[in-house]
């Protein structure tokens, strides 16, 4: 295992802890236990509760929605957590998955397929760095990232988050992330990584996804595509998932690794916060992991109608601390009511919070418990947005084309361009973007397509652009450009059974085939997507995956200024039988 970077031995640090573990009463190390969502708790709860952590969810951003507001916002709580009995810091978690994409302003980098596509580490090394120093500028030190899934079904809505279908780069890259960022980003300080989500979460079978009645909201949906195959159940043999589903973890861990988040999924009927033996015994006990475990949203829960029964439940399992997110006080009182009852010993509430605290040591927290806002200034900087621009034009993959089709000529007296996502941050983005589900429209600073090719393409050369393709009926140009595009979402919201074009995108091709003489069409999407009602009808097809806010990274390959260098990270389906 990796070394963590500390001024103090493993021996000092373990000291340490049992010192500060002793001093603590139930209470406290309850509240170490549990993780609050920032609208559900008070500095002043976090500092009475001693909350071991406070996280935003996808979209749970202070308002206005600013670097600076961010920072605020976090400072609060930790300077209420600093002011508890025994001053113990917290882990403020945030789902930044590509880049720190909850921030109006940050530098959004391609989704992990983009990088899958992209096949250098190095370069996914210096994204994580990046975010990190962005997380760091206001003060959040958690990022629930890598995610290490490795998907085998891309009708799952999460398929973009994974970097590819392919366990051996998807080990590689997950072990960028977590060593960019958890290498120093600001003067002696990291962001902690949270590797996710153990395990198997990309192997489950479609159709398995279940509901609960006492957890309204999303899992009720009656649409028969969304929530399908997102926390369904992994049908597979324990052959299958150590070869292809916990690898990943094993190189994580090896990385340095020190937190693991675990998978709302089931691994032959039974809920990975349940699975005592994957979690305590193969990953805690056979794989040597002596980190933390955390929760998902309302994943223990999912456990038992009752809430005392369902957090028994994953903490014996081995969850050290609960991601609640809502019920911090039912949270202690169950628990606490749990270890008077001896439903929990207490022996295995003093071994989650001497892993929790291990981590909180080894990362400096009682030293260094804040970022630092002089890297305000950073956040969306040109640098860092040069960075995201290479990703990009590093992601593109040419699925049909060859010269003179491209590169475009920078001289041309027209070019037309249709496609809503042509000038649509947010499709552009896709989900896991300022809100959890992504938003239609301008949701942050960036460069679409469309300016792209504007700030690329001569003086002389006449850009028209109809999101429609609805120009005038004698309007012909040489070459056009089409730009088709998923509607962001995140999760189960994404899960879809059939992955056709939509008719209106191969009605907007053939009205564009009729106005050029070679057409180039553009795909954003979070998977790949069946495109036989297209093929014939362009003459070059790029797949352009979830960008981020950076496409000049298209026009920098599309002018011809680079070439093409990305790779299918995941197989191509040739049609509708043939996606899953």
């Amino acid at each position: 295992m990796k070394a963590i970077t500390t001024h103090e031995s493993r021996a000092a640090v373990d000291a340490r802890v049992e010192a500060l573990l002793a001093q603590m009463t139930l209470a406290e190390k309850i509240g170490q236990m549990a993780q609050i969502e920032k609208n559900s708790v008070t500095p002043e709860q976090v500092r009475d509760h001693a909350v071991g952590s406070v996280l935003s969810g996808g979209g749970g951003n202070p308002s206005p929605n600013t670097p600076a507001d961010w920072a605020r916002m976090v400072r609060d709580f930790q300077e209420a957590a600093l002011q508890s009995r025994l001053g113990i810091p917290i882990w403020y978690g945030t789902d930044a998955v590509h880049g720190h994409n909850n921030v109006r302003g940050a530098t959004i980098f391609p989704h992990n397929i983009g990088l899958g596509a992209a096949r250098d580490a190095d370069l996914v090394r210096r994204i994580a760095q990046v975010t990190a120093r962005e997380m760091l500028a206001t003060h959040a030190n958690w990022a629930f990232a890598p995610e290490v899934s490795v998907p085998q079904d891309i009708r799952w809505g999460r398929t973009f988050e994974g970097f590819s279908e392919d366990t051996a780069l998807v080990s590689e890259l997950g072990v960028a992330v977590i060593e960019g960022l958890q290498q120093a980003a600001a003067p002696d300080q990291r962001v902690l990584a949270s590797v996710k989500h153990f395990v198997a979460d990309g192997g489950t079978t479609w159709g398995t996804t279940r509901s609960y009645d006492w957890i309204p909201g999303w899992w009720q949906s009656a649409d028969p595509q969304r929530w399908r195959i997102d926390q369904g159940d992994s049908r597979i043999d324990e052959a299958t998932l150590r070869a292809v589903h916990l690898p990943p973890y094993a190189a994580a861990i090896a990385a340095g690794a020190r937190n693991i988040m675990v998978s709302y999924s089931s691994w032959n009927g039974l809920k990975l916060h349940a699975h005592r033996y994957l979690l305590t015994d193969v990953l805690k006990g056979e794989m040597g992991f002596d980190g933390f475990l955390v929760s998902d949203w309302l994943a223990a829960q999912q456990l038992d109608a009752d809430l005392e029964t369902g957090m028994v439940t994953a903490i014996n399992a081995g969850l050290d601390m609960i991601m609640v997110p809502f019920r911090l006080t039912e949270f202690i009182t169950a628990v606490t009511r749990a270890v008077s009852d001896s439903r929990i010993a207490l022996s295995r509430i003093d071994d989650a919070v001497t892993r929790i605290l291990r981590v909180k040591v080894e990362f400096g927290l009682f030293e260094r418990p804040f970022g630092d806002e002089t890297l305000l200034a950073t956040v969306g900087c040109d640098e860092h947005r040069q960075i995201a621009r290479e990703a990009v034009r590093k992601s593109l993959v040419l699925l049909k084309g060859e010269p003179p089709v491209l590169p475009l000529a920078r001289t041309a007296s027209r070019l037309l361009i249709a496609g809503a996502g042509a000038d649509n941050m947010g499709r552009q983005c896709g989900g896991w973007t300022i809100e959890w589900q992504g938003k239609e429209g301008d949701i942050t600073p960036g460069t679409t397509l469309l300016q792209a090719v504007q700030q690329t393409a001569s003086a002389s050369t006449e850009v028209l652009y109809d999101a429609d393709g609805a120009f005038a009926d004698d309007v012909q140009a040489e070459s056009a450009l089409v730009v088709l595009s998923e509607v962001p979402y995140a999760e189960g919201e994404g899960d879809r059974q059939h992955l056709a074009l939509p008719p209106e995108d191969v009605a907007l091709v053939q009205r564009m085939r009729a106005r050029c003489d070679r057409l180039i069409v553009v795909l954003y999407s979070g998977r790949p997507l069946v495109v036989d009602s297209i093929l014939d009808q362009c003459d070059a097809l790029v797949a352009a995956w979830l960008p981020g806010t950076e496409a000049a990274g298209i026009t920098d390959v599309l002018f011809g200024d680079y070439p093409f260098h990305g790779m299918l990270p995941y197989a191509w389906p040739r049609g509708e039988s043939a996606q899953a």
